[in-house]
């Protein structure tokens, strides 16, 4: 896995970025339907799908460090680290380094990075609840998830559920994952979970990252 500092270059609106802006401010999460171009869209989902298709994906751990490990009872999906290989992770993360930019320049963030990965769950497959920072101890500060899979039935299932940062049992939204949706939210307060799917499910989850390096390591493990 690589982390990179990205430039800025969007397809994406100033308006919905502003939109997304705000309902961070808010609530801390937003959820915006064809936030991604469609056609880019399809492009990642072909790649994803072939990843998988030719097993070029791997099971992914939780934990960090010496504590990583494969943990089926936790999470189920298989993921590839995203790199500038193709002309559609390129758009991608192009887009992401928007974002980062009106993150920093509306809220003050200092982000400094982006990281992602491909992540692909096979039928049954799920995640349980979690944040994806704990308070102080790591440094993703802004988490993301691009939804990639066209027409996703109703009965589909594959829904992130967000919770209430101050009530983690309450939930306050169910995300379906269909093609062209964007869920933004504060990687240190909101739980999340992605229930149980039906069928064959495609993403990219990333973080915005700070700064903390030591010893020449980003963000060693604690």
């Amino acid at each position: 896995m690589t982390t990179t500092a990205i430039p800025a270059g969007t397809a994406l609106p100033r308006e919905r970025l502003a939109e997304l802006v705000d309902a961070l401010v808010a609530q801390g999460w937003y959820v915006g339907e064809a936030f991604i171009p469609a056609e880019l869209c399809a492009e990642l989902y072909q790649e994803v799908a072939a990843m998988a298709d030719h097993e070029a994906l791997e099971e992914a751990g939780v934990g960090r460090g010496q504590a990583h490990a494969l943990r089926r009872e936790i999470r189920g999906d298989a993921i590839r680290w995203l790199d500038r290989e193709s002309r559609a992770r390129r758009r991608y993360l192009e887009a992401m380094g928007a974002l980062q930019q009106e993150l920093n320049r509306t809220l003050f963030l200092g982000l400094f990075e982006y990281e992602a990965h491909f992540a692909h769950y096979p039928s049954g497959a799920f995640y349980r609840r979690h944040l994806d920072s704990f308070r102080g101890r790591a440094n993703r500060v802004v988490s993301t998830v691009g939804y990639l899979n066209p027409d996703w039935p109703a009965d589909g299932g594959g829904e992130m559920v967000i919770f209430a940062a101050e009530d983690p049992e309450r939930e306050l939204v169910r995300v379906r994952p269909e093609a062209g949706t964007f869920a933004c939210f504060l990687s240190e307060s909101v739980p999340h979970e992605v229930l149980p799917t039906r069928l064959p499910r495609a993403s990219i989850a990333g973080w915005f990252r700070r700064n903390a390096s030591l010893g020449g390591l980003v963000d060693p493990a604690r």
